[in-house]
C-alpha cells in the first residue's frame, strides 16, 4: 500500500511550525490512544492502532529537522530503503512509539498495555556517524562502501547479558515482566498505566553477580566490517541510516543506528545543479564563426557534439539524459553546456591587419536583430 503524505496524515500545511506538527500529532493520539478504544469493535481497534502508528511515523519524520528536510525534497523515497530512517511503521509496535513520543503528553501516556519494549528503548546503543566520498560516477550509479568500524558489540562471554555466567534472577517487583501498574490522575481522567520497573529499570531480570569482562554492561569495544549500499542519485549533505548497525545497546538492549554523511568529490569540468550537470564550453573565434564540433565531458566518457555557424556566446545546449538519475529513481538530468568565445588577448602584426580588414566587413559588424536577442537573453537572466 502506498504511504500518505506526512502533512496529509498530520492534517497541516508544509509550512507549518514545529509547535502546530506536535499539537496536530497530539490531536491524533489522543483520538487514536487504544484507552479511548475500549467501546469499540475488534476491526475498529485495529483501525484506531493503525491510524496511531501512522500519525507517530508521520511525527517522526516532520520533528526532525533532517528528516523532514529530505522528506520535503524527496518524498517517502529520501526516507525508505538505504536511506531510510524515516518510516516505522512496521517495525515498531505500540510500545516503542510511547517510549519514543510518550513525553508529548506530559508523561500521561507513559505506557500500553504491552512489555519488554521500554527496556530495549532504554537501553539503546549509541549510533554511529561516518562519512562517504562519493564521486559522480558513484553517485550516478550507485555504489557500495565497507567501513571498518570500532564500537560498542555484545560481551562474548555473558552474550550480552552482563551477568556472569548468564546468571540473572527474576524480579520479584514486576515477576519479570519489567513493567508495573500505575494508577494516575490525567486530563482523561483516573488513568492505569503501565510503566518500568524502578527496581530492574524495566529489564524484568536482576543481575546475580555482574560479567568481569564487561561490568555488568553487557558490551565491550570492539570492530566489525559493514557494508554500506549507497543508491543513485545522492546529494551533498544526504544522510543515509541503516538501523542496527551502531553501538550495542547495554545487557541486551536494542543497538544504535549507522549513519552515513554523503559528501561529494568534485569533479574537475562538470558542476552539479541538482540532476543536471553544467559544462563551460570555450569556443575559439573560427571554430564560433565557422562551426565545427567540440568534446564534452559525460560521466562515464565524452561525447561530440556540432556546432553551429555563427554560434553566439551564451548559447546553450542541452545533452538530454546524460545527467544524474533523480533519487527515485525517475528520470534523468541532462548535461547542459554553456558556450564562450575566447577572445585573444594578444595579437600579432599580421593578425591586427587581418582583423582591420574584417572590421570593414558588414558580416562582422552585429545587426540590430542580433543585438535585440542578445538582449532579451540578458535580461531574461533577471526575470
Amino acid at each position: 500500500m502506498e504511504k500518505r503524505d506526512y502533512y496529509e496524515v498530520l492534517g497541516v500545511s508544509k509550512d507549518a511550525s514545529a509547535n502546530d506538527i506536535k499539537k496536530a500529532y497530539r490531536k491524533l493520539a489522543i483520538q487514536y490512544h487504544p484507552d479511548k478504544q475500549h467501546d469499540k469493535s475488534d476491526a475498529e481497534k485495529k483501525e484506531a492502532e493503525e491510524k496511531f502508528k501512522e500519525a507517530a511515523e508521520a511525527y517522526s519524520v516532520l520533528s526532525d529537522p533532517d528528516k523532514k528536510s529530505r522528506y520535503d525534497q524527496f518524498g517517502h523515497a529520501g526516507l525508505g530503503g538505504a536511506a531510510g530512517g524515516g518510516g516505522f511503521g512496521g517495525s515498531m509496535n505500540m510500545d516503542d512509539i510511547f517510549s519514543m513520543f510518550g513525553d508529548i503528553f506530559g508523561g500521561s501516556f507513559s505506557g500500553f498495555s504491552g512489555r519488554g519494549s521500554s527496556h530495549a528503548a532504554k537501553n539503546r546503543g549509541a549510533d554511529l556517524r561516518v562519512k562517504v566520498k562519493l564521486n559522480l560516477k558513484e553517485i550516478a550509479e550507485g555504489t557500495s562502501k565497507k567501513f571498518k568500524l570500532k564500537k560498542y558489540v555484545a560481551c562474548p562471554h555473558c552474550g550480552g547479558s552482563g551477568a556472569e555466567g548468564n546468571a540473572m534472577e527474576t524480579c520479584p517487583d514486576c515477576n519479570g515482566s519489567g513493567r508495573v501498574i500505575r494508577t494516575q490522575q490525567s486530563f482523561f481522567g483516573m488513568m492505569r498505566t503501565e510503566v518500568p520497573c524502578p527496581r530492574c529499570n524495566g529489564e524484568g531480570k536482576i543481575i546475580k553477580n555482574k560479567c568481569p569482562h564487561c561490568n555488568g554492561d553487557g558490551i565491550v569495544m570492539g570492530e566489525e566490517v559493514v557494508e554500506v549500499s549507497i543508491p543513485a542519485g545522492v546529494h551533498e549533505g544526504m544522510q543515509l541510516s541503516m538501523r542496527g548497525k551502531g553501538n550495542a545497546g547495554k545487557r541486551s538492549g536494542i543497538p544504535g543506528d549507522l549513519l552515513i554523511l554523503v559528501e561529494e568529490e568534485k569533479h574537475p569540468t562538470l558542476v552539479r545543479d541538482e540532476n543536471d550537470l553544467v559544462y563551460s564550453l570555450l569556443l575559439d573565434i573560427p571554430t564560433a564563426i565557422l562551426g565545427g564540433f567540440a568534446e564534452i565531458p559525460t560521466i562515464d566518457g565524452k561525447a561530440k557534439v556540432t556546432i553551429d555557424p555563427g554560434t553566439q556566446p551564451g548559447k546553450v545546449l542541452r545533452l538530454r539524459g546524460k545527467g544524474l538519475p533523480a533519487l527515485n529513481g525517475y528520470g534523468k538530468g541532462d548535461i547542459i553546456v554553456n558556450i564562450s568565445v575566447y577572445i585573444p588577448e594578444t595579437l600579432s602584426k599580421e593578425e591586427k591587419k587581418t582583423i582591420e580588414k574584417l572590421k570593414e566587413s558588414d558580416n562582422f559588424r552585429p545587426s540590430e536583430g542580433i543585438k535585440d536577442k542578445l538582449f532579451r537573453r540578458f535580461r531574461s537572466f533577471f526575470d
